[in-house]
């Protein structure tokens, strides 16, 4: 069945056309369950200005190759997801923004062996960014969700970052970024993941907060690099009171600026 196929889509129950990178952007994506948020955001943002061909890794609807896409012109994107429906949106998505010429969809198990993610069209030491935004949670902790392309979204093994990592690693090119965002407590799994395949990590946490302890961290990681860790100084996103962004996350979010990092 051909992702472009009404049907496929309509699966979700509802959908919402959701607003980011101050309106350059309009992306559909399911009315409940997992939706992209500041997290996609922030991944989008984090890609090098340099970059010219993208990995997502668990696209979703595709939010962070779309701003990605939408920051840097010269850039071309796979987006690989294995759940179909949410590859049918991603790939409205893509078609919608006008990014059908520079980017394509990859039905593809980022825990799948080589010889399918080959055949499902990943190029293996290809990439000059592969960028991911794993399921948070480990499988048995929090509640599963009752969709399954949700639970999918949410739930992994315990093994399972490691995993993506590798795939990552298998795709990145030599001397490639590998980006991932994450939960903060997921550090530790995510640390030697990286640290065994990458050099020259880059560590930036996110706090809810000033003073609060990081919630979030991007991690980049470059293939064949021998250079040290770097732990940045964490970035709070909200000020003291309030919810409403510090102004230089809402740059961020409103597509007025990218991250330096």
């Amino acid at each position: 069945m051909s992702l472009d196929q009404a049907d496929i889509i309509v699966k979700h129950q509802s959908t919402t056309r959701d607003a980011f990178l101050g309106g350059r952007l309009i992306v559909s994506q399911p009315g409940t369950g997992f939706r992209a948020g500041l997290d996609s955001v922030l991944l989008g943002a984090s890609v090098s200005a340099g970059a010219k061909t993208l990995l997502d890794l668990g696209a979703g609807v595709g939010t962070a190759s779309l701003v990605a896409l939408a920051d840097l012109p010269l850039l071309s994107a796979t987006l690989a997801e294995r759940d179909a429906p949410t590859a049918a949106l991603a790939a409205a998505n893509i078609t919608d923004n006008g990014f059908a010429a520079r980017a394509s969809i990859a039905i593809a198990d980022v825990t799948g062996k080589g010889e399918a993610l080959t055949a499902a069209g990943l190029q293996r030491d290809h990439y000059d960014t592969v960028i991911a935004n794993p399921p948070f949670f480990a499988s048995g902790r929090g509640t599963t969700a009752p969709d399954s392309a949700r639970a999918d979204a949410r739930h992994m093994h315990a093994n399972g970052l490691d995993v993506w990592v590798k795939t990552a690693a298998t795709c990145a090119a030599p001397g490639g970024e590998i980006i991932f965002i994450h939960l903060a407590e997921s550090l530790p799994v995510l640390l030697p993941a990286f640290d065994q395949r990458f050099g020259a990590l880059t560590i930036l946490p996110f706090a809810p907060r000033p003073g609060e302890a990081a919630s979030r961290i991007l991690i980049r990681g470059i293939k064949g690099s021998r250079a040290p860790m770097r732990l940045l100084s964490t970035v709070p996103l909200h000020g003291p009171d309030g919810r409403a962004f510090l102004p230089e996350i809402d740059a961020i979010f409103r597509g007025a600026r990218r991250l330096d990092w």
